[in-house]
């Protein structure tokens, strides 16, 4: 897409010059006769850039820029104003109205091209920021939504359909209560349907888990991640050593959702590929950030095969580059794997301020 340059001066023979200095050079050129029409112009479809005269009747450029500056929308706009003016009283009168940049006329054609080339690069550059900004917001969002959606989904399983199969459960032990029912071996039959059931009872559980982990909603995230290593030594027999530091600060729910994902993931991966004998996990403020680090003593592997394999390291990755953050692997074969995550802790104290 070009970039448009909105040129603005009282005398055509002006226009038609830098019309013609900046014709071939890839812009979109518009041009405005006096400071009202470059507003109306302006507001309608913001330029890139704005070559502003100073000397125009009814509304000089400095009131131009003024006005423009005034404006939400157009506040941000490059201007370079032109002026065959060269007192530094003028000078200064223009960096208060708002002007980024001077050139003094006759503009050289060079000149001309390099300035403009210059802002209108610098001004795609913002434009391609705020845009990541505006894009990593609506992926918050979305994780955020993913997260409702889940709670959601976890309470429905276990209002509704955990409830009916306990329901189910009672009254299949009190059918065993009953001698009177007839039948050799019904006893041990019902006991083994109410042990299935037991067991998808259980399933449920540790899905409503995953899906939405109550504890984040009751406890810090210190705690909640404490106790998920807890359960998960209890389940997996394999020994974590967690430590926290001790005065860490609330955190959002984005970053709680986020370092328990990763915290979820990374020892999923451990018990499933590493064989691992020992896992480390630590929570900590490093350098302004936050840092949860997971390290194993199992085998190590290539990061970049791994990707390819499924090991949910790139969806790891996508998570905490929504969040902000980065995540660093360092594996070897004899040393095992250090993953660690990390989160920006302003941006946590800002999203915190912000709710």
């Amino acid at each position: 897409m070009k970039s448009k340059i909105l040129i603005v001066d009282d005398e055509p023979s002006a226009r038609e010059t830098l019309t013609a200095m900046l014709d071939g050079e890839g812009y979109q050129l518009e041009t405005a006769t006096n400071g009202f029409e470059a507003l109306e112009m302006a507001q309608r479809t913001p330029p890139d850039l704005i070559l502003l005269d100073v000397m125009m009747p009814a509304m000089d450029g400095f009131e131009v820029c003024r006005k423009l500056r005034a404006l939400p929308q157009l506040a941000e706009v490059p201007i370079i104003i032109l002026t065959a003016l060269h007192d530094p009283m003028w000078i200064v009168q223009g960096i208060e109205s708002g002007a980024d940049d001077f050139l003094s006329k006759p503009v050289s054609r060079q000149e001309i091209i390099a300035r403009a080339r210059t802002i209108t690069r610098l001004n795609r550059y913002r434009t391609l920021m705020d845009q990541r900004k505006d894009l990593r917001k609506m992926a918050e969002r979305v994780v955020i939504a993913q997260e409702a959606e889940r709670k959601r989904l976890s309470h429905e399983l276990h209002d509704d359909l955990g409830q009916a199969l306990t329901t189910q459960m009672l009254t299949l032990r009190n059918l065993q209560r009953e001698h009177s029912l007839p039948g050799d071996g019904l006893y041990e039959r019902l006991d083994d349907f109410h042990q299935q059931t037991n067991d998808v009872y259980a399933i449920i559980h540790r899905l409503v888990q995953d899906l939405r982990p109550p504890i984040l909603e009751t406890l810090s995230l210190k705690d909640a991640l404490k106790s998920y290593c807890t359960d998960f030594t209890r389940r997996t027999n394999l020994p974590i050593t967690f430590e926290a530091d001790q005065n860490l600060p609330d955190f959002s729910d984005l970053y709680k959702i986020t370092l328990y994902r990763v915290l979820q993931e990374s020892l999923t991966n451990i018990i499933r590929h590493a064989e691992a004998k020992k896992i480390w996990v630590e929570l900590s403020i490093e350098d302004d950030e936050i840092a949860l680090t997971v390290q194993d003593n199992g085998h190590g592997f290539e990061y970049e095969k791994v990707q390819k394999n499924g090991f949910g390291l790139a969806g790891l990755n996508e998570r905490l580059i929504i969040a902000g953050g980065k995540l660093h692997i360092n594996s070897t074969s004899e040393r095992g794997t250090i993953l660690s995550a990390h989160l920006p802790l302003q941006e946590n104290i800002a999203t915190l301020e912000a709710v």
